[in-house]
């Protein structure tokens, strides 16, 4: 089976979503097909040159090729959402009260805006 990527447009529209866990500070930003599906994510966090921020930005380069080549944002929920590592804790979004990692937090927003459920109501 060929699967074939979908690249998003040169100019597209995009959701930026400031965000913190415990103390660290991030945003997530989020580059939309032009029917509104996402299509690339990247993170920002506020300490530069950290190996968090590498990892971020790696994390970002998967998760945006696989949705690229046909993976549904509630097949990647099912797979990031719950991962468990620091930093944890309380963060700044009443809707996500707590997350486990970063991952988890990026999985639990893109559930609550782009997961199957919110686009059937």
């Amino acid at each position: 089976m060929l699967v074939t990527r979908q690249a998003l447009p040169t100019t597209r529209e995009s959701i930026t979503h400031k965000f913190t866990i415990d103390k660290y500070e991030g945003y997530l930003t989020i580059g939309l097909y032009p029917d509104g599906r996402p299509g690339e994510i990247f993170i920002k966090m506020a300490k530069e040159g950290s190996t968090i921020c590498g990892l971020c930005q790696a994390f970002c380069r998967a998760f945006s090729l696989a949705i690229q080549l046909g993976l549904s944002i509630d097949e990647a929920v099912e797979r990031f959402k719950d991962m468990r590592f620091e930093p944890m804790g309380p963060t700044s979004n009443p809707d996500i009260p707590e997350a486990m990692s970063i991952v988890d937090y990026v999985a639990r927003y893109l559930e609550l805006h782009f997961g199957e459920s919110r686009r059937g109501a």
